[in-house]
């Protein structure tokens, strides 16, 4: 059973309800090809945090937490699903082939961000 949209905004009316869209990406090829594209795919990604596009991204280890084989996700500020589809299609990466990847709206509710901002050395930290 899956319930419509609209029912869990209500359920969850009072909360944040932040829609963002995240962009799960893997390798097509093995783990070579996006070593040698990596450093063009992270200038991309520092574009969009630039651009305020970017709200996260970063590699997805192995489950047992020991490797790197590739995955990465990225979630991105877009106005739908099309245009979060848009933006992925704009990476390195995905251009190359050396990765492909889905899209899925994803809406924020719940949680905490909590930055530390000592004014005397100018250091922060994100807990």
């Amino acid at each position: 059973m899956a319930l419509p949209v609209a029912d869990v905004k209500k359920a969850s009316s009072a909360m944040l309800q932040k829609q963002l869209y995240a962009v799960f990406t893997v390798p097509t090829g093995g783990i070579e090809p996006i070593l040698q594209g990596l450093e063009e795919h992270l200038a991309f990604q520092m574009q969009l945090e630039r651009e305020g596009i970017m709200f996260a991204a970063g590699p997805m280890w192995s489950d047992d937490e020991q490797e790197w084989n590739g995955d990465g996700l990225v979630v991105v500020r877009a106005a739908s699903r099309a245009e979060a589809v848009a933006i992925a299609e704009r990476d390195p990466m995905h251009r190359s082939g050396a990765r492909r990847f889905t899209v899925r709206p994803w809406m924020i509710n719940e949680g905490t961000m909590t930055v530390r901002l000592d004014m005397s050395s100018q250091k922060f930290t994100i807990l």
